[in-house]
């Protein structure tokens, strides 16, 4: 037996008519149940029911068939609901998921929306009104008791009744497309998907979670102006594509004499497969590269070494996922509709991708602000790298002007790096500026350091052509702070100087490959030597000649 109609956890509107419909096989008798008062009973192969509510309620129906012999039966939960509450906030309830003993008060932040209800695993995500949140303001929230310990939850928000989405501040999610292909040795145990109730990214929170053992208690970070960046991409960087197999080759980085390593971004982003420049939720490390615990496992091993670990965060856009561009949305146009506060609909400059982030809306910028602290503390990053900072800003820009000096592109980045510093003063700041020298000096004087881009250089004088190989350009002078730079011959964005040499190289460079490599030696002689910070890009070390269009990335 089965209840065809409603669905289960459909919200229903007073004053209205719906038909409850059932369908049996075999069975002598069937009767329907609502809320364990039977409304109707039949003998024949379908029953209809015609449900009227009058006013807010939660109800369950059950349909029950027997044959005489068995008898099986089939259950929805449908809730009527009525107005949101207004109430205060609980003191002390912070953004995102708050845990008080054995209970925990969710908080969203919705503006200008109606209704906001919590499903979970709890509630086996079925709407209901005692699931309804309170609304403070533009807040809703709500409090859950009688949570256990070592239980990890899952829960959404349904927001005015038709928009499921995972919360913004949730440290872990799970994913209903791409889980399913995360191997066990990467995540084990990894909670399972509630599809019998769901659908929709779920957020994941566990009441006092066991907490991550520090081994590390005597590391020194590397002096700002020393550091060695190892550039990497966990998915590339060995075979396996897990965070424990980049920890496993940790010895051989240190061998090198790196003594900081940049990730490519590892917060949740779209798929599993990815450079990570997609982000969906910021709070959360992605999955498909392994565990919390295995994160801070490799930051404990590269602090063990007196390897910093520098974050790239990407800050300027987010995929459709991300809650915020969920909540306000034109499904006709498919992009950020025109009441999002935290989005553009389109781009004010000319290079965003997915949805552009208003960053001169305050709530954007107190997010990411969480954000940072969150790294800084629970995950004891060394600092960031941001990218496209170019494109922080609201104001209109084409291609030829949009490295323009900007005092509210300055603005938001200084907000973020005093904020970093309040939390750690010797933080890394990195930013992937491009911008005119001028708003790259006035960064630069207020402590952030910028990416300096010498590849085409260096490119040049690997393939044995003359023009254009000058390395000047790594050299500050007195134009920009000391230490401002971060040089780099090659980063994830251009080809590789091997693979130059191989395909333009000149006569007795292009098929040479002692010659090949005597260049590349001599290469990373006057480029490491440059007093300054200087980043490398995975295996450039090795002379890796494989075009970035190949090999999947």
């Amino acid at each position: 037996v089965k209840i065809i109609s409603p669905a289960h956890g459909a919200i229903l509107q007073v004053g209205e008519e719906y038909t409850v419909q059932v369908q049996q096989q075999a069975a002598t008798n069937v009767k329907l149940y609502k809320n364990d008062t039977p409304v109707a009973e039949t003998g024949s192969a379908t029953l209809s029911y015609t449900y009227a509510p009058t006013e807010p309620e939660d109800v369950v129906f059950k349909a029950v068939a027997t044959d005489g012999t068995e008898t099986v039966e089939h259950s929805v939960s449908v809730a009527v609901l009525g107005e949101t509450e207004i109430a205060a906030r609980p003191a002390g309830a912070e953004n995102g998921v708050t845990v008080n003993g054995n209970e925990a008060t969710f908080v969203l932040f919705a503006p200008g929306k109606k209704s906001v209800v919590l499903l979970a695993d709890f509630n086996e995500y079925a709407p209901s009104n005692e699931a309804m949140m309170k609304r403070d303001g533009d807040y809703f929230w709500t409090t859950v008791s009688g949570l256990e310990e070592g239980v990890e939850y899952g829960y959404q928000y349904l927001v005015d009744g038709t928009i499921k989405i995972g919360d913004p501040y949730a440290t872990k999610i799970l994913d209903p497309w791409n889980d399913k292909w995360i191997d066990a040795s990467v995540y084990p145990n990894l909670k399972a998907y509630p599809s019998e109730y769901t659908s929709d990214i779920v957020s994941v929170f566990e009441i006092n979670p066991t907490e991550y053992q520090w081994t590390t208690t005597n590391y020194e970070r590397p002096a700002e102006n020393s550091l060695a960046i190892y550039e990497l991409l966990i998915r590339d960087f060995t075979e396996a594509g897990s965070i424990n197999a980049v920890t496993a080759k940790l010895d051989y980085l240190d061998t090198l004499g790196v003594n900081a390593i940049e990730l490519m971004p590892i917060q949740e982003f779209d798929g599993n497969d990815s450079w990570g420049y997609n982000p969906c939720f910021y709070f959360a490390p992605d999955k498909a590269y392994g565990t919390e615990e295995a994160y801070k496992r490799f930051i404990d091993e590269c602090h063990k070494r007196g390897i910093a670990v520098i974050l790239d965060v990407v800050f300027n856009h987010a995929t459709g996922q991300f809650p915020w561009a969920k909540m306000w949305w034109d499904s006709s146009k498919n992009c950020t509709a025109s009441d999002n506060p935290f989005f553009n609909v389109s781009a004010p400059h000319n290079w965003s991708v997915y949805h552009d982030f208003k960053h001169l809306y305050p709530k954007t910028r107190s997010y990411f602000k969480e954000v940072l602290q969150f790294w800084l503390t629970e995950y004891k990053v060394d600092g960031f790298r941001f990218d496209l900072t170019k494109g922080f800003t609201n104001n209109q820009s084409n291609e030829s002007t949009a490295s323009n000096y900007d005092a509210d592109r300055i603005a938001i980045l200084k907000g973020y790096n005093d904020y970093i510093r309040s939390i750690d003063p010797k933080a890394v700041v990195i930013l992937e500026h491009f911008c005119s020298d001028s708003e790259e000096k006035e960064l630069a004087e207020a402590g952030m350091k910028v990416w300096r881009n010498i590849n085409h250089a260096y490119g040049q004088a690997a393939q044995g052509t003359r023009s254009n190989s000058g390395f000047g350009g790594l050299w500050t002078g007195n134009s920009i702070k000391f230490g401002a730079y971060v040089g780099f011959m090659e980063s994830h964005d251009e080809e590789s100087n091997a693979y130059r040499q191989k395909t333009y190289g000149e006569a007795g460079v292009k098929g040479n490959l002692e010659m090949m490599m005597r260049r590349q030696e001599l290469n990373a002689a006057f480029f490491l030597t440059v007093p300054g910070l200087k980043m490398i890009w995975q295996f450039g070390e090795l002379g890796y000649d494989i075009s970035i269009e190949e090999g999947g990335r």
